[in-house]
């Protein structure tokens, strides 16, 4: 059955390019859709007069009230925004928002469809469980995308958009410029918006929220000022006996600062964008796993998967859609490399309840990029049963066959090159962790296909593979993101000194530096894992780039840059001297005990990787053959307190 349509097309907008209604509402029952200008409350009536003009036609007789309450419980609210249809659900009915899902998809393409009240538990489950965390209307990633929704948010009920809607809560909110912007109209207009807020501050919504509320007021001024006057009583020529005084008291409940309506000032904007998302009320969409740190806060954009039903793939119809123009504003882009990623997981897994896969958007330490390929996924997969799920980093192979061709070099040097390279990263971490480095112990190497799109018109449209490598996420947090608040309590920063120093200790050994000669420590990598308590427990390396870069200098060269992480924390930690000494302590007994595991076993470290190439020229059997002797030559105490001479306290 065709869908009914009451009002204009589904993000219909007029000739200045703005959608002619912000807000809709579906009956999926009787496939109909709303889409009058106003408020969901008049959407609801607009259907049931619809309804009962049909039932008349029919010589029926009209609906009773428990029926059309009835048909109200089986309406779902949309909200609209450009290019952007966002579904409100009921948490308790999640199978009505998916049915009207499926109808909306008649109407504009899934892509376009999205989904808000996340962070109540029952919705976030289903999403997840359907694969379509990428469904998730996500937030703004900066300020100037904050900004564009603060504008993009403004709405009328009757009259003037002189409101902000909150997509989540129904709420519109009044601030005291636009409320004072009223002036300038004609007095009729002034005595309409009067009464429109007197009405509607009075009026909660199915959600149990104000309709209109006033921004930064709190209980200073609101629906209170205005019940004392009877507006419909009042003549336009003595509106403004009426507006003056409602003016001044609003202006005097709201903080100075805030009475400019200021994208451009950040004080104004992250104020006005709380009340726009409401912590309580909305989630961001890269914390729908829960337990992930925040170095993930805004940062990964999840991607059309798949979903599982009676244990059959069934990979997201959007897959099937044309892809959208550049131009189309939120567009969700396909990654051809999620297929790839589910197959390996369901060879490993077998049956599976759900997957989620989304792309980390950009770096998460704060070092500038490298060359060659940086792509880096997570995914969520949870196993049939009981077992909880499986979260999963991926990042793929720095240097690849596309990479490789992109040199001008023959596909077989390219893929000879890849598998060196293979073999190479994981010498490396084999190494590390012959060198005592706090590594996830899942480390896995993974390959998917790829269509070959790059310059090389020879190779065009022809497969190959990439690798990539695939560990355990490490529930913690960035060491170089610790909340500063931590470390006033002086058990935890000495505790985490310790642990500091440890990771230190083995760093400096594997000479992990990026090619510009930096150190890398303490920049994004070390993940900080806590005990139940919120005590530093241990230092985790997650990703040992530029391990075994530097093998040639000697270590005390670099006392400077092992002194920055103590130096940069000694103005919030209680005990600075004692903080030092603990770091400094720690890293002298932890070279000294690798060092003498080596020593003790000198032949096994020695021959660990005679099989391999050697090469003065860097192969890694040389590296490691320098590394080893230069660890064996150096006097830990000595490094030490250069360390603690660089600080200098």
């Amino acid at each position: 059955m065709k869908i009914k349509i009451i009002g204009d097309p589904l993000l219909a907008c007029n000739e200045e390019g703005r959608l002619i209604s912000r807000v809709a509402t579906v009956f999926p029952r009787r496939r109909v859709l709303v889409t009058l200008p106003g408020t969901h409350a008049w959407q609801r009536v607009a259907f049931s007069d619809y309804v009962n003009a049909q039932l008349a036609a029919a010589g029926s007789k009209p609906m009773t009230c428990d029926e059309e309450v009835a048909e109200y419980m089986h309406s779902v609210d949309l909200i609209l925004e450009p290019g952007i249809v966002l579904i409100r659900p009921d948490p308790a009915n999640m199978d009505l928002a998916f049915e009207a899902d499926e109808m909306l998809q008649e109407l504009v393409s899934k892509r376009c469809i999205k989904f808000l009240q996340v962070t109540d538990q029952s919705v976030r489950q289903a999403i997840k469980e359907r694969g379509e965390c990428w469904r998730i209307s996500a937030l703004p990633r900066s300020p100037a995308e904050m900004t564009q929704m603060i504008r993009a948010s403004r709405i009328g009920i009757g009259g003037l958009p002189i409101y902000y809607y909150n997509n989540l809560t129904g709420t519109r909110y009044l601030t005291v410029q636009e409320f004072s912007s009223l002036r300038q109209h004609p007095r009729e207009v002034i005595l309409q918006h009067l009464r429109e807020i007197q009405e509607y501050s009075a009026r909660k919504n199915r959600l149990r929220h104000p309709e209109i509320d006033f921004f930064m007021a709190g209980e200073r001024f609101g629906k209170q000022d205005f019940a004392g006057f009877d507006l419909a009583a009042v003549a336009p020529s003595e509106v403004l006996q009426v507006f003056d005084p409602l003016e001044r008291k609003f202006l005097r409940a709201v903080p100075e600062s805030l009475r400019v309506d200021d994208p451009d000032n950040p004080e104004w904007r992250n104020q006005f964008f709380t009340s726009l998302v409401g912590q309580k009320n909305e989630i961001l969409s890269e914390e729908i796993l829960g337990g992930l740190s925040s170095e993930f806060f805004l940062q990964i954009e999840w991607l059309p998967g798949c979903r599982f039903e009676e244990g059959e793939l069934l990979f997201d119809s959007i897959f099937e859609e044309p892809p959208p123009p550049a131009s189309e504003p939120n567009a969700c882009h396909l990654d051809p490399k999620t297929k790839g990623f589910i197959f390996n997981f369901i060879r490993e897994f077998g049956d599976l309840q759900y997957i989620n896969v989304g792309r980390v958007v950009s770096s998460l330490s704060q070092r500038p990029k490298e060359a060659g390929r940086r792509e880096v996924y997570i995914a969520e997969i949870k196993p049939q049963g009981s077992p909880p799920p499986v979260v999963r980093i991926m990042r793929m192979q720095k240097w690849g066959i596309v990479e490789h061709l992109a040199e001008n070099k023959d596909l077989l040097t390219s893929i000879m090159e890849s598998e060196e390279y293979t073999e190479y990263t994981l010498d490396r971490r084999l190494a590390c962790r012959q060198l005592g480095m706090n590594l996830p112990e899942r480390f896995d190497l993974g390959r998917i296909s790829e269509t070959y799109a790059g310059p090389r018109t020879e190779y065009f449209g022809r497969l190959v593979w990439a690798s990539y490598y695939e560990r355990d996420y490490v529930y913690g947090v960035a060491t170089d993101k610790v909340v500063r608040s931590k470390y006033a309590d002086s058990a935890f920063s000495l505790q985490f000194a310790h642990l500091l120093g440890k990771a230190a200790a083995a760093n400096i050994i594997v000479g992990r530096t990026s090619p510009e000669g930096r150190v890398l420590f303490d920049d994004g990598d070390e993940v900080l894992v806590e005990s139940p308590n919120g005590m530093p427990l241990e230092i985790i390396l997650a990703d040992f780039t530029g391990a075994f870069r530097e093998y040639q200098a000697d270590l005390v060269n670099y006392a400077a840059d092992y002194a920055q992480p103590i130096i940069r924390r000694n103005m919030f930690v209680p005990q600075p001297n004692v903080f030092a000494r603990m770091f400094v302590d720690a890293f002298i007994s932890r070279f000294s005990n690798i060092q003498a595991e080596y020593r003790k076993r000198q032949r096994a470290f020695d021959h660990l990787f005679k099989h391999r190439l050697h090469d003065v020229h860097g192969s890694f059997a040389y590296r490691w053959e320098r590394i080893l002797e230069r660890m064996n030559r150096t006097d830990p105490v000595q490094l030490g307190r250069a360390i603690e001479n660089q600080i200098n306290l």
